[in-house]
């Protein structure tokens, strides 16, 4: 198991894609570095052959420095949870300055598009999908500070939470209905959630949000809908907090402490230098085949200079 994640770096001379078979998890701490530690970090990964299925990647992005285009998405960190989201994306556009840095809300797929690629063959994934079990309203996963759920709103007084947000309740089209008809029923949802969705059944309206990025485009799930109108709301929440009567009401992040738990993660990410993953692994066994989608060393200067372009970031957006 991986976590993968592919990275485009745009030259003279076409698009380079790299890939890192383990480069998902904490790449938006790496991002929020800026431009000068992470285009190396990023070179320095394995050159790409191929594509992996759109399905199959967790987290991207793609640099042109020429524009100065950053696109990018990720399924987890801070840049994914709506407790901190808005201020990590904040401080990446800070610590990306003079660029225009613009979230991937179609994933992979929004990234080949981006280059002019022929998207993947279209298939009706429904009937195929694990679907996110439905919480009880007592479960231990609602009193983390940063629940993984998914929350559905039906009509004007029923309200679910799903555990998990991949794949998004959208993606399951009116089947949904039937299978929560008996989930259990939380009344109204007041916690934090990473995705959301809003079912009117009289008028045949939906409305869903998310933080991370579905491996399916958005027209592509309007179509497993038929009949109904279908709106995507982005990450805008707060158009389903309206839509459902005040049902799904998650707390306002706290902009001062989100600012500052961001920044803390950035730190530790790029604490000092790391080793080249790959080089540790063929030296400590010699004699197995080491796949190359590790993350390449990170020398001492270059962490140190992540981390003063983090807390330049943060310096600039609380004014200290």
């Amino acid at each position: 198991m991986g976590n993968r994640a592919t990275f485009v770096i745009v030259g003279p001379d076409g698009p380079a894609r790299h890939r890192s078979s383990y480069g998902a998890v904490g790449l938006d701490l790496d991002l929020l570095a800026g431009p000068g530690a992470v285009l190396p970090f990023l070179a320095g990964h394995a050159l790409e052959v191929g594509w992996y299925p759109d399905d199959g990647v967790e987290a991207g992005v793609l640099v042109d420095p020429a524009r100065r285009l950053l696109l990018l998405f990720v399924q987890e960190g801070p840049c994914a949870t709506l407790r901190t989201r808005a201020a990590a994306l904040e401080l990446l556009r800070r610590a990306w300055a003079g660029w225009e840095v613009r979230w991937l809300y179609d994933g992979q797929h929004g990234l080949r598009a981006h280059l002019g690629l022929r998207p993947e063959p279209a298939d009706d994934g429904a009937a195929l999908l694990y679907t996110a079990p439905a919480l009880e309203p007592d479960d231990e996963e609602l009193a983390d500070p940063d629940p993984v759920v998914a929350v559905v709103t039906i009509g004007p007084d029923r309200c679910h939470a799903l555990g998990g947000v991949a794949p998004h309740p959208v993606e399951e089209g009116p089947s949904l209905l039937d299978r929560l008809r008996d989930a259990p029923d939380h009344g109204s949802h007041r916690l934090p959630a990473d995705a959301g969705i809003h079912i009117d059944p009289e008028r045949r309206r939906i409305g869903w949000w998310l933080t991370t990025a579905p491996a399916v485009p958005a027209d592509a799930l309007a179509a497993r809908w038929p009949g109904w109108t279908v709106e995507f709301w982005e990450d805008r929440w707060a158009e389903h907090e309206r839509a459902s009567g005040g049902r799904f009401a998650p707390p306002a992040p706290d902009r001062a402490a989100a600012l500052a738990d961001v920044r803390d993660q950035v730190l530790e990410r790029w604490a000092g230098p790391r080793g080249d993953a790959r080089a540790a692994l063929v030296a400590a066994h010699p004699h197995i085949l080491v796949g190359d989608g590790f993350a390449p060393g990170v020398p001492a200067g270059r962490a140190a200079a992540a981390r003063g372009a983090a807390w330049a970031a943060y310096r600039e957006a609380t004014g200290t």
